[in-house]
């Protein structure tokens, strides 16, 4: 997904003996997002997390849908191991075990082997505006690919509306972003509309979330 680690953003992520790792925003944002998923969450199937982190959200989430299965996946080595660790610490029937997961690459591990039950939505949290546009190109192509008709793409995190920050908060952070890394920045929904066009997304559904930020929601069509 990119070559600098997510991690080096935050200073203030901690680690525990165990190899959990714990990001304050999980925290934070969890049970807004929660909301969000009770309501576009699919009855059954798979959920496919990308760039799941720390995994404190899937343990987080996966109790709360029984029904679902929860695959969590991650770009980063020390991710996946905080994601073990965290569902040794909290063990729940339906997480299955996490894999690594470049939303870049042309092909998926999940296409290869595919989980027993299909990927009916996918999750994204945080992830595209601390990650180079050829991840976000990525991750719908991938969407494409692996969704059926009436899957569910799921994005968290700040966004620009019509080439303009919704607030001067994500203006200074992504300011900060590019200054990290010029591949960086906050992207704008009208641009990602289109690459959910072309994968024949229909237009989003948005919410808004705390510190300006929204979950945004597009799904598949035939």
């Amino acid at each position: 997904m990119t070559n600098k680690s997510k991690s080096q953003l935050w200073s203030d992520w901690g680690r525990q003996e165990d190899g959990r790792q714990s990001a304050p925003a999980a925290t934070r944002n969890r049970d807004a997002i929660l909301e969000v998923l009770k309501q576009e969450l699919p009855d059954s199937g798979t959920i496919l997390e990308i760039a799941a982190g720390t995994g404190e959200h899937a343990v987080y989430f996966a109790p709360q849908f029984p029904h679902l299965s929860w695959q969590s996946t991650d770009y980063e080595d020390d991710k996946i191991e905080s994601i073990t660790a965290w569902q040794k610490h909290s063990p729940s029937a339906n997480l299955l075990k996490p894999e690594t997961l470049d939303a870049s690459a042309d092909i998926w591990p999940v296409e290869t082997h595919q989980p027993a039950a299909p990927i009916t939505a996918i999750l994204c949290v945080n992830m595209i505006h601390i990650a180079p546009w050829s991840a976000t190109l990525g991750l719908f192509a991938g969407a494409g690919r692996v969704l059926p008709v009436g899957g569910k793409l799921i994005l968290y995190g700040p966004f620009k509306k019509n080439a303009q920050h919704t607030a001067p908060s994500n203006d200074a952070f992504d300011k900060k972003l590019k200054s990290r890394d010029p591949s960086w920045g906050i992207r704008d929904l009208a641009d990602l509309d289109q690459l959910a066009s072309a994968q024949k997304f229909s237009g989003h559904r948005e919410y808004a979330m705390p510190a300006n930020n929204y979950t945004v929601v597009w799904e598949k069509g035939a």
